[in-house]
């Protein structure tokens, strides 16, 4: 990771280039502005720590500069208690965040080594991602139809739309179409409509001349421009306003822009691929939405289908979740247990892949010895199990451990074909209580009541155990109710 640091202190700099101990690391340190801007002209730099005087040079603001020539770029900016208000101007044209001086090297080293950690861990999810897009989308014969269009619309420059209700994959389908397409290297800019305040939608998407409104103290780059030659995805295009409608229009024609408070136009080469889950003709009906917006917007449309008609993709999903975040809170998760896996299959999903994501990531946090319980899972998704009865065949004692959801023990992420099949039809049907009280009772048999071992093969805790022998009412020889 290259790492710029600017500092006007001498000693300060002196003592970074003494005792930086990070690895992997490369640093470039710098005390004289003079010399910064052909520093960071003729560099590559992932980290910038900027102290407030260097963020502007002949009227150019230094934020902005390095967010356009790497928009992945991080920036911390070093400030006191005199000139901190320059800090947070930096802020709100894109900087991260600042820290206060006196500031030691272990506190930068520190900062760096999170960002450091952050960037290997989104470099690991997008190769995971890119392994498995197909797979996350769902095997379905619509989303076969989908993902068949969306090949072939990828290469192009064209519009698309893209509708389905919120947490459905819309921004992951965006994000797909720009893999595929010849812009791939190139940035890809998701934004929020609806999560921008009006008064400032403008200046955020289009950017800002210095002076046009309070607190604008040096030219912005909106993420029009943060976008060029890549793609920008417009989430929730339906809650833009209509003057901000009219601005989107022209750039659709034109492919030209003006940041507020200039009269210059500047030539984009974007692709937009917009997202909503409001109904946008009902909204044109009721002048909310414009009608010619709405068709240079819908070139292509595509509609994902929420997950509960999705299936199929469900036991993927989990897989990929749990690979996501078994890291990020310290557990090795192999398995998933019966009862879980058919509440899982069952839960109907009001908030689509959005809501099964945080439903993982809660039954992860909760999760004993690598397994994934019904227990683990948040109340509502547990009833969609309790409510009801099923049949679930008796597992061999060969496959009692880590048969569910293969892959997870290595981090291999190849998925099959086809999602595990439901639980198989019975003339006898027993509820899931029962059903754990037959597979603890044969799992005793198989141990010859050695708890240790019962409690290794069903991997639990003994703790659990006895709360499910308590619970479940099964009384061993020797032992009282």
């Amino acid at each position: 990771m290259n790492i710029l640091i600017a500092d006007s202190d001498k000693d300060f700099i002196s003592d970074i280039r003494r005792s930086w101990a990070l690895d992997d690391t490369e640093l470039s340190l710098c005390n004289d502005k003079d010399k910064l801007m052909p520093l960071v002209k003729n560099s590559s730099i992932d980290l910038a720590f900027i102290e407030v005087p260097f963020l502007t040079f002949d009227n150019m603001d230094l934020v902005s500069f390095l967010k356009e020539k790497d928009p992945n770029i991080e920036i911390f900016i070093l400030c006191d208690n005199k000139n901190w208000p320059g800090a947070t101007s930096a802020i709100n044209r894109g900087a991260n965040s600042f820290l206060m001086k006196p500031i030691t090297v272990n506190q930068l080293e520190d900062t760096a080594k999170k960002i450091q950690t952050l960037r290997q861990n989104k470099s690991t999810h997008q190769l995971m991602e890119s392994q498995v897009l197909d797979s996350l989308l769902g095997d379905t014969p619509e989303m076969r139809k989908i993902l068949k269009t969306v090949y072939k619309i990828a290469p192009t420059t064209s519009t698309v739309l893209i509708t389905g209700e919120s947490g459905s994959g819309k921004e992951f389908l965006a994000n797909v179409i720009h893999r595929y397409s010849q812009r791939a290297a190139e940035p890809f800019i998701a934004v929020n409509c609806g999560a921008i305040p009006e008064n400032l939608v403008e200046s955020e998407l289009f950017g800002a001349k210095k002076g046009s409104y309070t607190g604008s103290t040096a030219d912005k780059k909106g993420l029009f421009e943060a976008a060029n030659r890549g793609t920008l995805f417009l989430d929730e295009v339906g809650e833009l306003s209509p003057a901000t409608q009219v601005k989107l229009l022209r750039f659709l024609q034109s492919h030209e822009i003006r940041r507020v408070g200039e009269t210059e136009a500047r030539y984009l080469d974007i692709r937009i691929i917009a997202a909503t889950n409001r109904d946008l003709q009902a909204s044109m009906l009721k002048g909310e939405f414009r009608e010619d917006l709405f068709y240079r917007l819908n070139t292509f449309h595509l509609t994902l289908p929420p997950l509960r008609e999705r299936k199929p993709v469900i036991p993927t999903l989990i897989r990929y979740f749990i690979l996501k975040y078994k890291e990020t809170h310290g557990k090795d998760i192999i398995n998933v247990e019966p009862a879980a896996q058919y509440a899982l299959a069952k839960y109907p999903y009001p908030g689509n892949i959005r809501e099964l994501e945080n439903i993982i990531e809660h039954a992860i946090v909760l999760s004993e010895g690598g397994i994934l319980r019904l227990e683990d899972l948040p109340e509502n998704v547990q009833e969609e199990a309790r409510e009801k009865t099923v049949a679930i065949p008796h597992i061999r004692e060969s496959q009692s451990e880590t048969h569910l959801l293969p892959g997870l023990e290595t981090g291999n992420v190849d998925v099959p074909a086809k999602a595990p099949s439901e639980p198989a039809e019975s003339d006898d049907i027993i509820s899931l209580e029962e059903m754990e009280r037959r597979h603890i009772l044969h799992a005793l048999g198989v141990c010859k009541n050695n708890k240790t071992e019962v409690c290794k093969r069903l991997g639990i805790s003994r703790a659990t155990l006895w709360r499910k022998l308590k619970e479940l009412k099964i009384q061993m020889d020797g032992e009282e109710d």
